[in-house]
């Protein structure tokens, strides 16, 4: 026999784990779907997260994943979610072994992958000494050399910004042409521009740079690209959003998808990005879907 729970969560990170929090303290009863792959599961520390900066993002995790338990009416599945159907008061989900488990909602915390530049070397150092947010890592630069590594034109806007944390090169690496008024802009805040093309990541944070010249760096900053870690919300009939990142999925105020009764929160239904912004877009879906099921 197939339970059906109150909400469905498929995603068990920082977002989902929130959701599940508010719903779990209304005594409606919460399966969680989680494949146990965190976004910044590459990182040793997070931080700018009030109460928990500089900790471990594995032990914030774990620490949020016991508190969980300490509700009965949770149920938490380590597996993948491989396919959703249904219509509100009546969602199925289907896991990897097989499995079919039902919910009259669902939340999607499905996080997002990240596409980074072509550049060898470079996903080795990803979360290490090769960050995409500077409010999580530029203060433990320490006011260091700092490379920028274009990927489009929003990054001269985070050219522009890090320099708040230390001194930038911005390395364009055949991504985007500066015009005039950009280059102007740039060096008017310091930074240096670097046109020749990146030959690959050395080192911590070293550039080797297409004609030999090694530039070494405290740390490094990129934009990667953006989409749902899985196309499971796209399977159902969720519509995309595309954002200066990349992709999401659409949610509205409340957090509900174009499929009434499907809801979405965290990385992958808002920007920007950061452990502190998703607990609070999974705060905030997991009292929606309450009202939705109380209203």
């Amino acid at each position: 026999m197939i339970v059906q729970y109150d909400v469905v969560v498929i995603g068990g990170s920082y977002a989902g784990m929130a959701a599940a929090l508010q719903l779990l303290r209304a005594r409606r009863s919460v399966l969680v779907i989680d494949a146990g792959k965190r976004r910044n599961r590459f990182a040793a520390h997070s931080h700018g997260f009030l109460g928990q900066d500089g900790a471990s993002p594995a032990e914030i995790a774990r620490a949020a994943r016991e508190q969980l338990y300490a509700y009965p009416t949770l149920t938490w599945i380590e597996n993948t979610v491989e396919a959703a159907a249904g219509e509100k008061d009546s969602f199925t989900v289907t896991t990897a072994d097989g499995a079919r488990h039902e919910g009259r909602r669902l939340l999607f915390a499905i996080g997002v992958g990240d596409r980074l530049p072509e550049i060898e070397g470079l996903a080795d150092r990803w979360g290490r000494s090769v960050f995409h947010c500077p409010y999580c890592h530029g203060y433990e630069l320490d006011r260091g050399a700092i490379g920028v590594i274009a990927t489009g034109p929003m990054s001269v806007h985070q050219a522009q910004l890090i320099p708040e944390w230390g001194t930038v090169t911005f390395l364009t690496n055949d991504a985007l042409t500066l015009d005039e008024a950009m280059r102007a802009d740039l060096i008017a805040r310091g930074v240096t521009i670097e046109e020749t093309p990146i030959q690959r990541l050395d080192g911590e944070a070293d550039v080797v740079l297409a004609d030999g010249r090694r530039l070494a760096f405290a740390g490094l900053f990129t934009a990667s690209r953006n989409s749902p870690s899985t196309p499971i919300a796209s399977s159902l009939g969720c519509a995309l959003a595309e954002t200066p990142f990349g992709s999401q999925i659409g949610a509205d105020n409340m957090k509900e998808t174009n499929v009434p009764g499907a809801f979405a929160c965290g990385d992958v239904a808002r920007v920007p990005h950061s452990v502190s912004l998703a607990v609070a877009d999974g705060a905030w879906a997991g009292a929606t879907i309450h009202r939705s099921l109380v209203f």
